[in-house]
């Protein structure tokens, strides 16, 4: 399968769904080693063994090195697995890195209804992950955190989201509930 998106994929956001991760980290994600050793050959299903044994999130660290919560992200864009699948990622209350790969694949390709959906409730999830910061640390961040990251700001994990409609705009559209 290489590095190629499957071929029955669906273009998200009018393009290709890997191209949603910038050339440079792609690049960077294809001569990882995690990337060789760990993503070759994933189905949908053993995705998720991996997604279980990953110990923190992040985008790029120490020498620009992908970290393995973005690899399996690039992945996730190539075998485009159902949205089923995903919002079954994002309720799992179990594994919290699944969670958080589930809303964050869910940022990347949902649209602006279906994101405030599933990712608001999660602002109520409170446990504590570990980002790999671009120095290669570790800090602690809540998912709430993430999650308002998720929403509000323009680059997470050193990508950029694409852009999504306003609350208030779905609100006063009668799409969404107000929020209380």
């Amino acid at each position: 399968m290489a590095n190629r998106t499957v071929s029955d994929a669906i273009a998200v956001h009018g393009t290709n769904p890997q191209y949603l991760i910038e050339k440079i980290i792609r690049s960077r994600i294809y001569d990882s080693l995690y990337w060789k050793e760990s993503c070759f050959g994933l189905t949908a299903e053993t995705l998720i063994d991996r997604a279980i044994e990953l110990t923190s999130l992040g985008g790029q660290y120490g020498n620009q090195k992908p970290t393995e919560f973005l690899c399996l992200t690039l992945k996730l864009l190539q075998l485009q697995p159902g949205k089923d699948i995903i919002i079954e990622f994002i309720r799992t209350e179990e594994y919290k890195y699944l969670r958080a790969l589930g809303a964050f694949y869910l940022r990347l390709v949902g649209t602006s209804l279906e994101i405030y959906q599933y990712l608001e409730p999660l602002l109520n999830d409170y446990r504590k992950l570990r980002r790999r910061n671009p120095g290669g640390d570790f800090e602690i961040v809540c998912m709430d955190e993430f999650i308002d990251e998720l929403l509000r700001e323009e680059r997470v994990c050193d990508t950029i989201l694409p852009r999504i409609s306003k609350r208030y705009v779905l609100e006063e559209n009668d799409e969404l509930p107000l929020r209380i």
